[in-house]
């Protein structure tokens, strides 16, 4: 395996870790420590290599989590918030709508269930790392 392989890989094993535990307080130093390299050379490698930083890519992880149960389950907002990894309402609120483009109450009401499999709606609805809202599926 040559060394871009091997740092290709590690930061592969930490996005995965952003992917299953979106929902717990992750932050550089514990997610570098997974890809086994220094803080400051992790975000860079990242950066680099995905296109955006760790913190956005988590950020839209969550976001993209937060869509599915806002279109999906009979939860609150808040409830939503706090099952993805916000503490704060506010803050949910405000990552939601600059990803999206609206507030989550006004996602849920705009975007009914979509009758397709999980798979297919996600890929549809994923949120763009440029600040673009995803299509609004048909039902």
């Amino acid at each position: 395996m040559t060394p871009r392989e091997d740092q290709n890989r590690r930061l592969l094993r930490a996005r995965d870790t952003m992917d299953h535990d979106y929902a717990s307080p992750l932050d550089i130093p514990s997610l570098s420590r997974v890809a086994l390299m220094s803080p400051a050379h992790f975000s860079r490698q990242f950066t680099q290599t995905f296109g955006e930083t760790p913190h956005r890519y988590l950020q839209r992880r969550r976001i993209e989590r937060a869509m599915a149960m806002l279109r999906d389950l009979d939860r609150s907002v808040t409830d939503i918030a706090l099952a993805v990894g916000y503490d704060s309402l506010g803050t949910f609120s405000r990552t939601f709508r600059e990803v999206t483009g609206s507030s989550p109450s006004e996602y849920r009401r705009a975007v009914p269930p979509v009758g397709a499999p999980g798979c297919v709606v996600r890929r549809m609805t994923r949120p763009s790392s440029f600040g673009e809202a995803p299509p609004t599926p048909r039902p």
